[in-house]
């Protein structure tokens, strides 16, 4: 019977004709992307009796929070993801009404903000029991949903900064940047200071502690827009400061306080140089999330 339920989308087969199950609708995974926000978020699937006749009496379905799912769901697909820590099932009891099949499961999810984007997991909602002696469709009773979190770090910034080309006047810019996602860590804006070369930021959780907050070292990598790489002259982050004092931002009250995120203000300060055989060129910026 299992092999019938699992093998074909067109599943109910002659062979269990006036047979009654109760299945998660869309048992495969299905996906929803998270913002790293507070607050909750709703979602809901449809628990359905397949049946060639339609049921004559009202069907109770209660609903479990299974992150035993979840395992078995790694195992079968050689995966690594994790339950989802903060999950309430709004709804763990719904009845399908008599000469009706589907009822609505509402649920919601929350706290992506507390999490690691770059972990991956999956909220895992089965089917418990069933009233009237209505078997569950084991292979088909959980609703299986990924929840991918957006990365943190993309996004509008303002960013105060200049670029610094040696035996010229430093060269400010005040703007509104865009930082797009590379992946769950890294950020792309496009910007050294007033030049349109592009710039790489990924966060690491190496810590740097910065008026007392625990802020995370970057990792800067200079792009060169036509090629996609790093520029083929050679790029780097400073160690300590290198900067112009009467440009904003301001330089920094301990040198070594550079290339760097702090997650409560939500800031980039980012210092770093391509060579140039003019002399290197000097960046110097804060990038503060709007």
């Amino acid at each position: 019977m299992n092999s019938c339920l699992k093998d074909d989308a067109d599943y109910w087969k002659e062979g269990v004709a006036g047979k009654m199950y109760a299945t998660v609708l869309v048992p495969t995974l299905q996906a929803m992307a998270l913002q790293p926000v507070a607050g909750d978020v709703n979602y809901e699937f449809m628990v359905n009796i397949a049946t060639d006749a339609l049921p004559t009496e009202d069907i109770t379905v209660t609903l479990k929070i299974d992150p035993a799912a979840v395992t078995a769901y790694n195992t079968l697909k050689s995966k690594s993801y994790l339950p989802y820590p903060n999950i309430q099932i709004l709804t763990p009891t719904v009845t399908i009404a008599k000469g009706t099949r589907t009822a609505m499961v509402q649920c919601k999810v929350w706290g992506a903000e507390t999490l690691n984007a770059c972990d991956n997991f999956i909220a895992a909602v089965s089917i418990e029991t069933v009233s009237n002696n209505v078997p569950v469709a084991a292979n088909m009773k959980t609703y299986l949903l990924s929840l991918p979190i957006s990365n943190p770090y993309s996004g509008d910034y303002n960013c105060v900064g200049y670029r610094i080309r040696p035996g010229n006047p430093t060269e400010p810019i005040v703007a509104v940047e865009t930082a797009s996602t590379i992946d769950c860590k890294t950020i792309k804006k496009s910007g050294f200071g007033n030049y349109p070369y592009d710039i790489t930021i990924e966060v690491t959780s190496n810590i740097i502690v910065v008026g007392g907050v625990n802020c995370y070292k970057v990792l800067l990598r200079v792009i060169d827009p036509a090629t996609g790489a790093p520029l083929a002259g050679g790029e780097g982050m400073f160690t300590t400061w290198a900067g112009d004092a009467a440009t904003p931002p301001a330089a920094p009250a301990n040198n070594n306080e550079i290339n760097y995120y702090n997650p409560v203000t939500k800031t980039f300060i980012l210092n770093a140089y391509y060579v140039s055989s003019a002399g290197n060129r000097i960046m110097y910026e804060k990038l503060t999330r709007i």
